[in-house]
Formats: C-alpha cells, sequence, structure tokens
C-alpha cells in the first residue's frame, strides 16, 4: 500500500470519528461478528466497522468515504446467505453496520402502517405491530437476529409468502442515503403513488449497490382471530402440489402458510435436536406444514381444516396428519421447520440453493434432479425443503456420510451448481430466490440472467453510484 494511500486512510479514520465519536469507529478487536460471513465461508478485513445512530451520520459517512474513494458495504444483522454484506479481505474497505438505528419512528392505525429505521430486529418489528393490534407478517428462521433493512436490501421471502408476499409487497417508502450522500424520502406510505418510476422497488433487493436504506414505511394487517398449524404427510411431491391447490381453493386467504420437507431434510433434525420430536417422518417421503389463518373463530378455523383434510385424505394427497391442539404445540412443529438449515450446518459444510420455479413444474424439477445427481454423486446426501406455496426450494446437498465437508466442497460446489441451475433455468426457474446474489452468486448470474436484463442493470449500478463504491462486487460485476 502506497504513502499516499495510508495518508488516505489515516484522514478517513480521522473524519469518521469527528462525525460519529471514537466509540462508533471501530479498528481494532473483535470485529468478527461484522467480518465473518453467518455461514463461516469467508471472513473478510475492513478498514474500519462504523456504527452510525442517525441518518445524518449515514450521510457523513457516504460523503466522507466518497471524499476519500473508499467503497463502503451496508450490514444489518449479518445473517445474509449469499456472502454480500461483509468486507473483503482488502482492509481497505469501511464495513457500515446500521444496527444503532432501530427505532421506530411512527404507527399510523388509520393507514395500517409502520415506520422503522433500518436496524430494527425484525422481531422486534412484529412485537411493536403486534403490541399496537396488528400483525406485520414478515417471518423468517433468522427473525431474532436480521434487521428490517437487511431484509429489504435482499427482498426477502420467509414463510408467509403465499399470502403476504415478499417483503418488496411490503413496503409503502423508503429513506435512502445515495451513493453521494444525499437522502432520499419517499416515507409518506401511500398505496398509490402514480409520479414516475419506481425508486423504491429498485432500491429494494439491490443489496446495498444502489443506496442504503435508513427507514422504511410498511404495511400492517389485523390481527388474526386464531391461526391453526397442521403436519401433514404425502407421499410425493405432486400430492404436495395437489394438497396446495386443495388448500387455496377451500382456505383462500386464509392460507398463510405451505412449506414442504423432504424425510432425509427432517432426518437430520430428528438426529441433531431429537428433543423436537419430529412427528411422521419415518413412513413418508415428505411432510408438509400448513398454517391457516382466520378472522372469524378457532372453531370456524378448525372446521375449515378438518374439511380440507377430510378431502385430501380421499384424495390420496395426505396419507397421515396432525392439527395442533394449542399454540405451543403449533411453534413447536414451526421451530422444527425452521430448525432444518441449523441442523444440516450440525451435519457439516454444505452446498446451499435457493432455487425458485413455477409450482407446476417442482415436481418434474425435483424428480429429474434428484436423478442426476445421484447417477452423478454417488452417495450423494439430497436436503430438500422450502417454500412450496411460492415456489421456492432449499435444494441442498449434503456429501456421502463419512466423507470429508470441505473436501466435497472444493471439489463438487461449482459441478452440483452447474447441474442444479441449469435444470432450473430449463425449467424457467431462478438460480435466487430469496437470498439474493451477494459475492457467491454474482459470477453465475451472467450464465443464468437475461442478457437484456443484466446490461440494464449494470447501466442502473452505472448511473446512480458510477464510482462504484456501494458494496462493489457484489449483484453485477
Amino acid at each position: 500500500m502506497s504513502h499516499s494511500t495510508i495518508t488516505t486512510h489515516q484522514n478517513l479514520l480521522i473524519a469518521l470519528r469527528s462525525a460519529l465519536g471514537d466509540a462508533y469507529v471501530l479498528t481494532d478487536g473483535d470485529l468478527s461478528s461484522y467480518e465473518q460471513d453467518w455461514r463461516k465461508r469467508v471472513r473478510g478485513k475492513a478498514l474500519a466497522v462504523v456504527r452510525p445512530g442517525n441518518t445524518q451520520e449515514v450521510v457523513a459517512v457516504v460523503k466522507a468515504c466518497a471524499s476519500a474513494g473508499v467503497s463502503v458495504v451496508p450490514q444489518g444483522g449479518n445473517t445474509g446467505l449469499v456472502v454480500g454484506s461483509i468486507p473483503d479481505a482488502s482492509g481497505t474497505q469501511v464495513l457500515l453496520s446500521l444496527q444503532r438505528m432501530n427505532a421506530v419512528r411512527a404507527i399510523d392505525a388509520d393507514n395500517l402502517t409502520l415506520t422503522v429505521e433500518a436496524g430494527c430486529v425484525l422481531q422486534n418489528v412484529q412485537q411493536v405491530a403486534e403490541q399496537a393490534g396488528f400483525l406485520f407478517p414478515l417471518s423468517l428462521g433468522s427473525e431474532g437476529s436480521c434487521t428490517l433493512g437487511g431484509n429489504l436490501a435482499t427482498n426477502a421471502g420467509g414463510t408467509q409468502v403465499v399470502r403476504y408476499g415478499n417483503t418488496r409487497e411490503l413496503c409503502l417508502g423508503l429513506e435512502v442515503v445515495t451513493a453521494q450522500g444525499e437522502v432520499m424520502h419517499t416515507l409518506s406510505g401511500l398505496r398509490k403513488d402514480n409520479t414516475g418510476y419506481d425508486l423504491r422497488n429498485l432500491m429494494i433487493g439491490s443489496e446495498g449497490t444502489l443506496g442504503i436504506i435508513t427507514a422504511a414505511t410498511m404495511k400492517l394487517y389485523p390481527l388474526p382471530a386464531v391461526s391453526l398449524t397442521a403436519w401433514a404427510a404425502v407421499p410425493s411431491v405432486e400430492h404436495a402440489v395437489k394438497l396446495l391447490g386443495l388448500a387455496h381453493q377451500h382456505l383462500g386467504a386464509g392460507l398463510t402458510g405451505f412449506e414442504m420437507m423432504g424425510q432425509f431434510a427432517l432426518s437430520l433434525v430428528d438426529t441433531h435436536y431429537p428433543q423436537l420430536r419430529v412427528p411422521l417422518w419415518q413412513n413418508t417421503p415428505y411432510c408438509v406444514l400448513l398454517e391457516n389463518s382466520d378472522t372469524e373463530s378457532e372453531a370456524h378455523a378448525r372446521s375449515r381444516f378438518e374439511h380440507l383434510l377430510e378431502l385430501a385424505f380421499e384424495d390420496g394427497c395426505v396419507t397421515d396428519a396432525v392439527v395442533a391442539e394449542s399454540l405451543s404445540q403449533a411453534r413447536n412443529l414451526w421451530h422444527i421447520r425452521e430448525s432444518i438449515t441449523l441442523a444440516q450446518a450440525e451435519e457439516g459444510l454444505n452446498i446451499k440453493h435457493d432455487i425458485s420455479l413455477p409450482v407446476s413444474a417442482i415436481p418434474a424439477f425435483v424428480a429429474s434432479t434428484d436423478a442426476l445427481l445421484t447417477r452423478e454423486i454417488e452417495g450423494v446426501r439430497i436436503v430438500n425443503f422450502g417454500h412450496l406455496g411460492d415456489g421456492n426450494l432449499h435444494y441442498n446437498v449434503q456429501s456421502p456420510k463419512g466423507s470429508d465437508n470441505k473436501l466435497f466442497l472444493q471439489t463438487q460446489e461449482d459441478r452440483v451448481n452447474t447441474l442444479v441451475y441449469e435444470a432450473v433455468t430449463a425449467l424457467g426457474g431462478s438460480i435466487s430466490a430469496e437470498h439474493g446474489v451477494g459475492s457467491l452468486k454474482v459470477d453465475s448470474l451472467p450464465h443464468y440472467k437475461d442478457p437484456v436484463a443484466l446490461a440494464l442493470m449494470r447501466q442502473v449500478k452505472q448511473a446512480l453510484d458510477p464510482q462504484g463504491l456501494l458494496n462493489p462486487g457484489r449483484v453485477v460485476r
């Protein structure tokens, strides 16, 4: 590193400390919680970790970095799965953590909206909404530590998408700091605003490459009178899709969750978390978790649920089922579903895929890709689970039992990714459904994204961030 670069960095640190205070510009000590990705695949090194407490401090950080020509990596809860929110290994990037910006700015009960800062933990947003008598439906396995800004930056999905949509569908307005250190204010909470390009949706899902989200106005919904949960054994993916159709037909908007879990995925939970007591999994290739939310009463909800399951039994879609008899039972069933990722991590390093397909294409994809991988890699184990209701599978690949996990990743990951991504693309799907692109998929994207769309994405990046200072090397090169 040249003497002039060292001087530039020293002057930048002085400017950052002046703007934020010494306590919020971190350069020493254990910074692994900021510099290591959640999956522990990559460890970066930041020039500094800065923790602004308000939007004007974010502006000051961005302006100082832009003046010094130093890139900024925005970060929420650092729970992402595509290595998109940690610094690179150069020691020259500023990691901007939004965790201190966690205030709830306003609740507008008549407008059914909540305005909250980007660093607010998702679970806290849910609790604030519930205390005010409303539902904020975004729900993820990482909700105890992920932040709303990160959810918006990656357009997170989760378990309620079948009813309420991705984070994008829940957002009515944003406050964003641009690459030039200006602030875009669109927090009005309007459901109709037809005054030009949709900049809000351009920022959502851009993974911090076009602007830094500092606050958002989000939709609220009335709390349901009751939510019931059922766990059903199904004999095949085709039967799971048929059950989904019946659920749409007989529950309508009451269907708020529909998750499919393969037998091996559930066996991992049973092995590593036996206290959770996974039901029905031993004698069926797949289980489905359904949630029915009702605005009337528990009796009404239970009657509709039981009618659906009766029809499903008659049709052969379901071979066995349990309906949770209490809130604690329902939570335990959902906890099993959310524990698959953790159980897989306990089993060892694995190759993750977050893919989406038309629901109608999922049976063919699973059948053909299962057969392909089993034929190509002897002993390979497939961890298939996910949000069947919206066509999103976490189609993960575990190494053969007893093999070296690290060696398997080194020698097989690129090959497995190619096989899976080509199968997805052939059926009109996407290689990233809800996790984003980050740096993990940035070099795969050009092979599977429409070239005109990719060129337009690059032009947008160039127009909004001509210096290339916001989260470089993510989404597009």
